[in-house]
């Protein structure tokens, strides 16, 4: 697939036709959009794949579907899926009386956790028991949106098990607990979002209460109950597997897979991390009574719509990658704050680990004599947590910035919380997590 490194951006068109499809069509149809959406994922995939075969080969179409399919989405939704049962057979129970502070410590626990069980192990473990504690209010879309800015995202930037670009990296070279360097970026934008968030849902508490709506449990002592705590082996299965698939590559038994077609293979590590993860999610189900997912309103529309929408836009990308991966040494970005804005604005609207992998290896390129050694070159650490935290935390820019901020907002809609809109997410990010990046910047990375 060498000639595709010249491919035009014209190609990304169908790109920008998916993303507005999924801003727009829940606005203008709703109904039709939550029942056929299928269809417009078709629609914009083969407005790509149509002119790629006739302005290159069939046959080079065909790979690239089997590139994107095999190497990039399977992997990806069988991750997605897995943790999505696993959790989902997990009940944390308790009198959560949905106050400021009650809110605020959920925030904080499933923000410390997503960096150990990964963004979407942790948002799946805990945004039912935030939407039961939350229950009887009334104003409580903006919470979810915190949600998604902190235990969606943020907490990510911890491990390699924390988000896929970490794990890529973690591949490449970089120690793994190298991204505990991002700590300090972690407490700082935690810190501030928590204090953000407290003020603004203490306003809103206190409508709740003007209102006459009133905490069930308030005032009483916390009585915590967890319920299907043997999946959280089935958790340590997934993690396992997540783990292995970064470090098998390297081990000379493990470097092969299966060929599909082309330049395409199914590597054995992938294999084995999708055997695991698939027989941990199967054991899960078998394990966990029908009546705990009942309880937690588990249903499969989540993940049906992440499933759907996402192969639409993994395919629809490709070309915009393409044309990064064969210009990204060539973009004139050699400071860290370039580096910054970079992989997170592309981020923001690209699946964040191919932009990491892109400027990764940019930065590989840049001749740094001392820093981390990597398989792409010598990367200057801040450099490389430049492009960690652009990678991890602006993805939650927008719902399409990372996978768990789409499968929340889907939760949160069926749980009876009126979401915004596509673009009515992104202006919350926008006054909100685009002054934070602002600070990132001027302590970190300039």
């Amino acid at each position: 697939m060498e000639a595709l490194h010249d491919i035009s951006l014209l190609f990304s068109i169908p790109f920008a036709g998916m993303l507005l499809s999924i801003a727009v069509m829940p606005l203008i149809a709703s109904e039709w959009w939550e029942k056929k959406q299928q269809y417009m994922v078709i629609l914009w995939s083969l407005l790509f794949l149509i002119p790629l075969a006739v302005a290159f080969s069939p046959g080079t179409m065909v790979e690239v579907l089997c590139k994107v399919v095999f190497e990039d989405y399977i992997t990806f939704i069988i991750l997605l899926f897995g943790l999505f049962c696993v959790a989902g057979n997990i009940s944390i129970k308790g009198n959560f009386s949905g106050t400021p502070k009650m809110n605020v410590l959920l925030l904080l626990i499933g923000t410390l956790l997503a960096g150990w069980i990964g963004t979407t192990g942790a948002s799946m473990l805990m945004i039912r028991p935030i939407i039961k504690s939350n229950a009887w209010r009334k104003r409580r879309a903006h919470t979810i949106i915190f949600f998604i800015f902190m235990v969606a995202n943020l907490g990510g930037c911890l491990t390699p098990v924390g988000d896929p670009p970490l794990l890529m990296g973690f591949m490449r070279g970089v120690p793994f607990f190298w991204s505990l360097h991002l700590f300090p970026l972690l407490l700082l934008n935690g810190a501030i979002l928590l204090v953000v968030y407290y003020i603004m849902d203490l306003r809103n508490y206190k409508k709740e209460i003007a209102d006459g709506n009133h905490p069930e449990f308030a005032g009483e002592k916390v009585n915590l109950k967890i319920e299907g705590k043997h999946n959280v082996v089935f958790i340590v299965m997934i993690i396992i597997a997540v783990i292995l698939s970064g470090a098998l590559p390297s081990v000379p038994a493990f470097a092969g897979g299966i060929h599909i077609i082309g330049e395409v293979e199914l590597g054995f590590a992938a294999i084995i991390e999708i055997v695991i993860i698939l027989l941990a999610a199967f054991l899960s189900m078998k394990t966990t009574r029908k009546e705990l997912r009942t309880e937690n309103q588990f249903s499969w529309g989540p993940i049906k719509e992440v499933a759907i929408l996402f192969i639409g836009i993994f395919i629809t990308m490709e070309p915009a990658l393409l044309f990064l991966e064969a210009h990204g040494a060539s973009l004139g970005l050699t400071q860290n704050w370039q580096m910054f804005w970079a992989t997170g604005i592309l981020s923001s609207f690209l699946d964040n680990t191919p932009t990491y992998l892109v400027f990764l290896t940019t930065a590989g390129t840049l001749g740094a004599t001392s820093g981390i050694a990597t398989a792409v070159g010598t990367i200057a650490p801040t450099m490389l947590m430049a492009i960690s935290a652009g990678a991890v935390c602006m993805g939650a820019n927008t719902y399409i910035g990372n996978a768990p901020n789409f499968m929340v907002r889907s939760i949160a809609e069926e749980g009876g919380i009126k979401m915004p809109s596509f673009f009515g997410y992104m202006g919350w990010s926008v006054c909100i997590l685009i002054p934070l990046f602002v600070v990132d910047m001027l302590v970190f990375f300039l």
